[in-house]
């Protein structure tokens, strides 16, 4: 009996359920964002931003945390794909294979969390942040690899933003591969063969952190009125008769028509403050499974992936560091400008993810 039979003797006079085969496509940003969207300047307008007053960012740059043991931290962190590039008493600063001399500084001490630090694109801007409320007197770093200057400026939730400029940037190291891949009509690699070697998913440069905050609303008007981040997605949840309440936003550092990463900072609300993850770029897929692998055999625990985002769209996969923070690996993320609408969609776990393991209850909490 033919397959075609068997089915129809089982399920007689009904359609077949075959499922549709799985399917990608590189979208454009119309066909992907929701129906409700808001330009850019629009939204700004409506929030009453004054562009010329805020400090220019132009990129993020490293990652501040303190662990109480610092070389259990930094056998992590080698095991995360990053490599020492300065050692000082009490302190580490690791690098990873792009120009930025370091994208994760950490210091000995009780488990503290010391901020995202973001480069500004002028020493003016620099000054303008010291009058921030909250905010330090400028710091010299002449003892950081690349040398510069920062402010620390601490925000209405109590957790600490870093304001950088003057570091001197380093030669960006090799690539981990460079990869033909061969599709079932295209194949354009010959004659080659695609060979591997296992450890770490070598990072390249940091990519984003995000909070969990008590008073959403006072945050996002502190990181989008004093600084241009900018929102590229907000998430919300529907309270009947209340309506709809933007409860997670993920913003850009806008820099015009330039394309930069889809979020570098996000911000969800939650009962209790807390920084959620940080998230270091890796070169590819591949390079991604077999630091995921690495990290497997190493017994570290991982908290969710490999899958792929929806929002951000980047293959993702999250661990625990020895210290008990979150920290991310991601690949092959979406790029924006100012003339991406901002975009309103549900929140809600299966919003996270369109391939990967079932998300933890838990993650947003």
């Amino acid at each position: 009996m033919a397959f075609e039979d068997l089915q129809e003797k089982i399920t007689p006079n009904q359609p077949s359920r075959e499922a549709s085969p799985a399917r990608g496509a590189s979208v454009p940003q119309d066909a992907a964002i929701p129906s409700e969207r808001m330009s850019l300047r629009e939204w700004q307008a409506s929030q009453k931003i004054d562009r010329d007053a805020q400090v220019k960012i132009t990129k993020l740059s490293h990652m501040r945390y303190q662990h109480p043991d610092l070389a259990e931290i930094t056998t992590f962190l080698r095991d995360f794909g990053m490599s020492v590039a300065q050692k000082a008493e009490g302190k580490r600063w690791f690098k990873g294979y792009g120009t930025d001399q370091y994208v994760y500084y950490a210091q000995e001490g009780e488990k503290r969390f010391l901020g995202g630090a973001f480069e500004v694109e002028s020493y003016a801007e620099l000054e303008k942040a010291t009058r921030i409320p909250g905010a330090s007197a400028i710091q010299d770093l002449s003892d950081a690899p690349g040398g510069g200057h920062m402010v620390t400026i601490i925000d209405p939730g109590n957790f600490p933003i870093n304001l950088l400029y003057g570091q001197t940037p380093k030669p960006a190291g090799p690539m981990p591969s460079i990869l033909q891949t061969n599709y079932e009509v295209q194949k354009p690699r010959v004659a080659t063969f695609q060979r591997f070697s296992p450890g770490p998913a070598a990072v390249h440069k940091l990519g984003h952190y995000g909070l969990c905050v008590t008073n959403f609303p006072e945050q996002l008007a502190f990181y989008t009125g004093y600084f241009n981040l900018v929102p590229t997605d907000f998430l919300y949840v529907d309270d009947g008769e209340a309506g709809k309440k933007d409860v997670a936003a993920f913003l850009h550092i806008d820099v015009g028509p330039a394309y930069t990463d889809h979020h570098t900072f996000f911000m969800s609300s939650n009962p209790t403050a807390h920084v959620h993850h940080c998230s270091f770029e890796v070169h590819d897929f591949d390079s991604q499974n077999l630091g995921h692998e690495w990290l497997a055999k190493k017994g570290y625990k991982s908290v969710w992936g490999v899958g792929r985002h929806i929002l951000g769209s980047q293959l993702f996969d999250y661990w625990w560091d020895t210290s008990g923070n979150m920290v991310e690996h991601y690949a092959d993320g979406d790029l924006v400008n100012e003339e991406t609408p901002v975009g309103w969609g549900e929140a809600g776990h299966e919003s996270l993810a369109v391939w990967g393991p079932e998300c933890p209850k838990w993650f947003l909490d």
